[in-house]
């Protein structure tokens, strides 16, 4: 399975665009700032047919609504995503590259935020989905 040191944080000022459907699964630790994720994506030419026959099949236990940017900065997909009911916020994923391990993953990571301008109140922990059950705030 693929592996990524992944970041997520607020962003306060996003223009809108739209994009196409996936189906994306992760296994990441609810922590803040970088973490270990791994992650399996399936690309939709139906995502409305597809979300209903996994509620079918699964149940929903709640709706996430984003439009996601992506731009790639070296080994780096940097999510620019506007969350309905949530607002903006960003995610870099350092996708590893053979041979190297998490903490190199994390200080590719670091240094991004760094030229991002990212600080560390703005690191968040847990999924969108967490958030939205929170009623928009980061859970405890």
């Amino acid at each position: 399975m693929p592996e990524n040191v992944e970041i997520k944080a607020r962003v306060r000022d996003l223009p809108r665009l739209d994009g196409h459907g996936q189906l994306v699964f992760y296994n990441r630790p609810d922590s803040e700032g970088p973490k270990l994720s791994h992650y399996t994506i399936s690309l939709t030419d139906d995502p409305a047919g597809l979300g209903a026959v996994l509620s079918q099949a699964l149940g929903v236990q709640g709706v996430v609504k984003k439009e996601r940017r992506l731009y790639l900065v070296g080994q780096t997909r940097i999510h620019v995503d506007h969350v309905e009911g949530l607002g903006d916020f960003m995610e870099l994923e350092v996708v590893l590259q053979e041979g190297q391990s998490p903490k190199d993953g994390e200080e590719v990571a670091r240094r991004l935020m760094e030229e991002l301008g990212v600080k560390e109140e703005d690191l968040l922990a847990g999924a969108y989905l967490d958030l939205l059950l929170a009623g928009g705030e980061s859970p405890p």
